[in-house]
């Protein structure tokens, strides 16, 4: 198993490139399911979902190559398995995007419940429910969905609360019902415009775009397409925090500041300096220490909950006092512990971390829990004085795309290991 070795007290600086997004890229390759020909995916990050999700399409019948220009071929158009095994669902809970395609095309499908971080409850009721109000006759047994539709009809449909994954599911569901389907309580994610807009240059008809309220007309068919993803906002995020923790000045080309409003102005809250093109983000700290930042986590356009961890690593050696809220995911605080260990004055108060800033934080040997924990952790690393050993990484490689290569070119002192 692989670990993480950081000396910490490094200054970062220097340019790296975003990575395309994640959350953008699962969606849409599983849209090449309802598609009638191959999807050509560019900006695809080199990541494990990204590997599961191409093992679950291929276990189903898909075929993909990955061209030498770093461009991605995928060809679903004609599965012959309709079956999304526990084996690889287990590990990515968003393999549940298989449902809503599988079932429009073929009018059936069986998926396993699905896996990935164990951050809180995730229930997949709203994506049921929406199916059923769209037509489809749903059963859960033995640790799967069995769902069946002769032919899915359009339907409004108000989402009881936001969520991202159902939104998405219902979208490409309801590509190929018949008539018009009406969501309303949408989330508005970027990676939602993302996944749409790749969708209706298929051939889809969505409209509504980046608002709540989204009109779907179902077409018969969709084509192939050659398609670029977004850049993962995510993932910017996080290395502007390296770079604020650690006093530093870097600058992240192919990122979009608009989708990230909400991240950038924390970091100038936090006493960054900001410089945004059409093509990058530069942060500089002027080598001085952040400034502690209260957090109130929310739904796209609010502050992100896959930032949470992060500013909470940033908040821990900031100046000041601050509080950190989360209203998505019960269960997202696994990383508090971790940092307590390196010296970080956290005190967990409900759903609302209190945090003091201290003047510094030690080196320690840490574990990580799930993708975003995993991420504080290492920027806690770069900060802290003396080693940091951090195990389980192989959460990181879920959603960031050689991490420590790019720390390094950061001027991060970190290695990745095999025990």
């Amino acid at each position: 198993m692989n670990k993480l070795i950081i000396q910490g007290g490094k200054i970062l600086k220097g340019t790296i490139k975003a990575s395309g997004s994640k959350n953008s890229s699962l969606p849409i390759l599983f849209s090449s399911i309802l598609a009638d020909g191959p999807l050509i995916l560019n900006n695809t990050p080199h990541l494990s979902d990204i590997s599961t999700t191409l093992r679950l399409l291929m276990d189903m019948g898909a075929e993909f190559i990955l061209e030498s220009d770093g461009a991605l071929f995928v060809d679903s158009s004609k599965l012959t398995n309709l079956v999304a095994d526990y084996d690889l669902v287990k590990t990515m809970r968003a393999s549940i995007l298989t449902l809503g395609p599988m079932l429009a095309k073929y009018g059936e499908a069986k998926v396993s419940l699905p896996g990935g971080c164990a951050i809180g409850s995730r229930p997949i009721n709203l994506h049921l429910q929406a199916l059923k109000e769209l037509g489809a006759t749903i059963e859960v047994k033995n640790g799967y969905i069995f769902a069946k539709a002769k032919k899915l009809v359009g339907k409004n449909i108000y989402f009881d609360q936001v969520s991202v994954t159902a939104t998405e599911n219902i979208i490409m569901a309801a590509t190929l019902a018949e008539g018009t389907t009406i969501l309303y309580n949408s989330a508005k994610e970027p990676e939602i415009y993302d996944l749409s807009t790749c969708l209706n240059k298929m051939g889809a008809k969505i409209s509504g775009i980046g608002t709540s309220t989204l009109t779907i007309e179902g077409v018969k068919h969709l084509n192939g397409v050659q398609y670029s993803v977004c850049p993962d906002r995510i993932e910017v995020g996080t290395y502007l925090v390296a770079a604020a923790i650690t006093k530093g000045s870097i600058t992240v080309n192919g990122a979009k500041a608009e989708s990230m409003k909400s991240i950038l102005e924390k970091l100038t809250e936090a006493g960054a300096e900001i410089t945004i093109t059409n093509n990058s983000i530069k942060l500089d700290m002027k080598g001085k220490k952040p400034k502690a930042v209260n957090i109130d986590t929310g739904t796209y356009p609010n502050f992100p909950t896959d930032m949470q961890a992060q500013f909470t690593a940033l908040n821990s050696i900031a100046d000041g006092s601050c509080s950190i809220t989360e209203n998505i995911f019960e269960n997202r605080f696994m990383h508090v512990p971790e940092l307590v260990r390196m010296g970080a004055d956290l005190t967990l108060e409900g759903n609302t971390i209190v945090c003091k800033g201290v003047k510094s934080l030690t080196g320690a040997h840490l574990i990580a829990s799930d993708l975003r924990a995993s991420a504080s952790l290492v920027l806690a690393g770069l900060v802290a004085e003396g080693e940091t050993t951090i195990d389980r990484v192989y959460h990181l490689d879920r959603g960031y795309e050689t991490i420590e290569e790019k720390l390094k070119l950061l001027g991060a002192q970190i290695e990745r290991v095999q025990d």
